[in-house]
């Protein structure tokens, strides 16, 4: 049986298992599971190495059993968390501040060959760089919202149902019963903080302050370019009912406390203008009043030095449409918008960074910032740059791959460069570490629960490598992977975006991302070695001085252990749907028939062919 035949098997395993629906989600807390430090727990990925067949499948034209791959054990609850953090690290539970910005490239900053490179200085990222440890493969998700479920979730999107844009007036978000960064440290006796984008719904129980945050301020509930459509001035054709649509559902600032009602603190427009006293913000003021509500998180906490704080700190910049604040215009070399938002962003993290330090908090305080996405090609120059193929919205790296630094003096190793694969997905199971707590085995609802994440601790003390050895790369709505990484090799299904042209020693001929043609392989999906080739130019599957087939040996296996997780563990329902295109009558009626099969066989993924 194809590989591909597995992934179309595997694509109505939702309906089969019963994704839980939205009132399951909004279901009152049930019994909180014990969060007690200590406890280790297996994960599956890195036991797929000891298990692989001794002899290679057979090449043989003639019929023959085909050979299996040996029993998985059953997943674990958490992909990887050791016992203890490292003795450098253990029982510290030092303050945390997660600073995620929008859409940034990895090309835009100095410590990845963009910076002053480029035109647009950043000379505070530069020094975190210096003084802390900087992640040259690491992941976050193709877009906005499920980039931000994964982080705040440590789960994959289509666990949490968050696996696509969250648009406004659709409601819903993420589902009650899910944990965050701030739930899981608030066991710890963390005191937490939000401000910034949110971008995981708008009902109340989807907020930050109904999702473990004791204060809100200043939330934002959309991409940026969401609030130019009531905006008559951007879009002056747009019918004036739906624009009035658009004014109704759009939500602005928000703030408030855990267990109270979010209050709106102004409207926001994609216009210059800064008049909260007249109830409305633009665009380009928004990070001005993010900064300053990080930096009054960052006070209020000094005072109480006793209880640990863990500050999240999510700027809009720089998602299109790039609109610098007026202090920032043609600051930098290159006198771009872009450039110019760059160089904001970076100033902006430097006060945010010069006060804890102010303070005396910054001794005792992991910082960690990274991005939500890769860059967004589609619409450049108003976007980040990437130096790999693709862009957001696609399985390839360019989509993907984003800039990650974490500092804390004393703590981990200064001017450090890291190549393990990690990515947002692991700061769960890292903050919870360094916190000295276990991550829960049952969700906020009493149901059993799996956290795709794995604790980074040894990494950034210095002590140890990831025990990650793979990445699964999703698009939307996919359940079962269109890319997958094991080691250095990758495995791509999904072609979005360029068709899977052949490049070879050329430049890939287009960035389309959520524009381009969704496609997948037929049989055999390409191969790159992301070590020798970054950009995916070179596909090795079945080229015969480099043939790699045998590649799909170790990448099957670690999808097949991914896909069972999903049987004990079942995805929610997607808490964000639009129309994609048609539905065949073919694919209505094998619904059924693919029940069955799934009931009556179970998971399985043969070995490769294609020789």
């Amino acid at each position: 049986m194809r590989l591909f035949y597995s992934v179309l098997l595997l694509s109505a395993l939702l309906i089969a298992c019963g994704g839980k629906d939205e009132g399951e989600n909004q279901k009152q807390d049930g019994q909180d599971s014990t969060v007690t430090a200590g406890g280790a727990v297996a994960e599956p990925p890195a036991q797929m190495q000891d298990t692989l067949p001794e002899s290679s499948p057979s090449t043989s034209s003639q019929a023959a059993t085909p050979p299996t791959t040996p029993a998985q054990p059953e997943p674990a609850p958490v992909a990887s968390q050791p016992a203890t953090a490292p003795a450098n690290l253990a029982g510290s539970k030092p303050n945390i501040l997660l600073i995620v910005s929008d859409d940034t490239g990895v090309g835009d900053l100095g410590p990845y060959g963009g910076g002053e490179g480029r035109g647009m200085p950043t000379p505070n990222i530069d020094r975190m760089a210096a003084e802390g440890m900087t992640f040259f493969s690491f992941y976050a998700q193709p877009s906005c919202t499920p980039g931000r479920a994964a982080i705040q979730t440590g789960r994959i999107p289509n666990r949490s149902g968050m696996t696509t844009v969250a648009f406004q007036g659709q409601g819903g978000g993420l589902p009650k019963a899910e944990w965050t960064l701030a739930s899981v440290l608030k066991k710890a006796g963390y005191e937490t903080y939000f401000t910034g984008k949110w971008h995981l719904g708008e009902s109340d129980y989807a907020l930050p302050n109904a999702q473990g945050y004791d204060f809100m301020e200043h939330a934002f509930l959309y991409h940026a370019n969401a609030y130019t459509y009531g905006d008559p001035t951007w879009f002056p054709d747009m019918d004036p009912k739906l624009r009035a649509m658009f004014d109704k559902v759009t939500k602005g600032s928000l703030s408030g406390k855990a267990g109270e009602p979010a209050k709106q603190d102004w409207k926001v427009n994609g216009q210059y203008v800064n008049t909260p006293e007249k109830g409305v913000v633009g665009l380009p003021f928004l990070d001005d009043y993010i900064e300053k509500s990080g930096i009054k998180f960052l006070e209020q906490a000094a005072k109480n030095k006793g209880t640990p704080f863990f500050i999240n700190i999510n700027f809009m910049k720089n998602h299109q449409p790039n609109m610098p604040a007026p202090e920032f215009k043609h600051k930098s070399m290159s006198k771009s918008k872009y450039a110019d938002a760059v160089v904001e962003l970076d100033t902006r993290m430097g006060r945010v960074m010069d006060k804890l330090r102010e303070l005396g908090l910054d001794q005792n305080t992991l910082v960690f910032y990274t991005v939500d996405n890769g860059a967004w090609q589609d619409v450049f120059p108003d976007a980040g740059y990437t130096p790999f193929r693709g862009t957001k919205g696609t399985v390839r790296e360019g989509g993907n791959r984003v800039p990650a630094i974490a500092v804390w003096p004393g703590k981990i190793p200064a001017n450090m460069r890291n190549h393990d694969i990690v990515g947002g997905l692991d700061l769960m199971a890292t903050f919870a570490s360094v916190a000295g707590i276990k991550l829960p085995v049952n969700d906020r609802a009493g149901q059993p629960i799996y956290f795709d994440s794995y604790d980074m601790s040894p990494v950034l003390a210095g002590t140890g490598k990831s025990a990650r050895t793979s990445w699964f790369y999703f698009t939307e709505d996919e359940l079962t992977p269109g890319a997958a990484r094991v080691g250095n090799y990758k495995a791509v299904f999904n072609l979005r975006g360029d068709d899977g042209a052949h490049t070879g020693g050329l430049s890939v001929d287009t960035n389309l991302g959520w524009k381009g043609a969704e496609k997948y392989v037929a049989t055999v999906p390409q191969v790159f070695d992301l070590w020798q080739d970054p950009q995916e130019r070179y596909d090795l599957f079945m080229n015969n001085f480099t043939e790699r087939t045998w590649t799909m040996v170790t990448i099957s296996q670690a999808i097949e252990g991914l896909m069972k997780t999903y049987l004990q563990y079942p995805p929610r329902k997607l808490q964000s749907e639009s129309y994609s295109g048609p539905i065949t009558i073919t694919e209505y009626q094998r619904f059924q028939w693919l029940r069955d099969q799934l009931e009556k066989d179970g998971v399985k993924i043969p070995m490769p062919t294609g020789n």
